[in-house]
């Protein structure tokens, strides 16, 4: 690093996965001066987690340091139900939190002012201030991974719900009579048109196990059995989009997650069969997430900002 201002102020930002950490110093302007990543290890336990947690921001904040630089604050965003104005990770399948004081305990730790968010929704956060719902006053963010999760912004603000449970599109029921999702009941969104979904499917009808990519590769080559699956995903994510339109009445949706890798083969007859279902409702603009798996951890870091702020 060069030119690097005396005290630049900097965000000490953490997006936890299940199975990675995205981390990062990230400048109060959105611009990443340093990245790293580290295992979760979840399978290590609860407990274990959280050390590593504390253990990668200290050490974020004590490089910011050496390098000149000044932590303002810290961000953390993690996954499954968040109580984002008391700071606590209420429960989380792949992680194992049950009602974890993060906040607190990473602003003891590091002394500084902290954020806990949802990881979609820090995500969506990003993506409307700084990626491609940048300028938008109504955005939905729909994350379409290993499940789906949604996150509704308005005027650059991500809403969390009364509970921490806003935006779990994924489990919307659009086919009844559909696979069984993980939730316990059949056909939700997710357990029809996530990636991991797909997969899945593929795998069930053929006896080969395939990746939602290399599905859709399969399906642009033109093999049967890959394109019907892959228009079974497409139907039913429009579904949910068309629901989710009728509920939040947005400008623009950004598809991100890695479903949305797929490009023009999923956007394509995606807007197609979304504009069938729109009646009196307004389209909306649907594009890609813009800024890849650095949204989260600078959703993170803008949230951060926000409760200095």
């Amino acid at each position: 690093m060069t030119d690097v201002p005396d005290g630049a102020p900097v965000v000490v930002a953490l997006d936890v996965g299940g199975t990675g950490m995205k981390c990062a110093l990230v400048r109060p302007d959105g611009a990443v001066v340093h990245a790293e990543r580290h295992p979760t290890g979840a399978e290590r336990g609860p407990a274990a987690v959280v050390d590593t947690i504390l253990d990668v921001a200290e050490g974020l904040a004590g490089k910011a340091r050496a390098e000149g630089r000044t932590p303002i604050a810290c961000g953390i965003g993690v996954p499954g139900l968040v109580d984002e104005a008391a700071g606590v990770a209420v429960w989380s399948s792949n992680i194992g939190f049950r009602h974890v004081p993060l906040r607190e305990l990473a602003a003891t730790r590091l002394g500084l002012p902290t954020a806990l968010g949802h990881d979609v929704r820090v995500g969506g956060l990003a993506e409307s201030r700084l990626g491609a719902g940048r300028g938008v006053g109504h955005v939905l963010f729909v994350a379409v991974g290993t499940g789906i999760a949604a996150a509704h912004v308005v005027a650059g603000s991500a809403a969390a719900g009364a509970h921490g449970a806003a935006g779990e599109l994924g489990h919307i029921q659009v086919r009844p009579d559909g696979p069984r999702c993980g939730c316990g009941r059949p056909g939700c969104l997710e357990a029809v048109a996530s990636a991991s979904a797909v997969g899945r499917r593929y795998t069930e009808l053929a006896g080969t196990p395939l990746t939602a990519a290399e599905v859709a590769d399969r399906a642009a080559a033109g093999e049967e059995l890959a394109g019907q699956v892959w228009r079974e995903a497409v139907e039913a994510l429009a579904d949910g989009l068309a629901t989710a339109q009728a509920l939040y009445d947005v400008e623009t949706m950004v598809i991100g997650g890695g479903l949305a890798r797929a490009g023009a083969r999923l956007f394509d007859p995606l807007r197609a069969a979304l504009r069938e279902r729109m009646t009196f409702h307004r389209e909306p603009r649907l594009v890609a997430a813009a800024l890849g798996d650095e949204a989260g951890c600078l959703g993170a870091a803008l949230l951060a900002l926000d409760r200095l702020e």
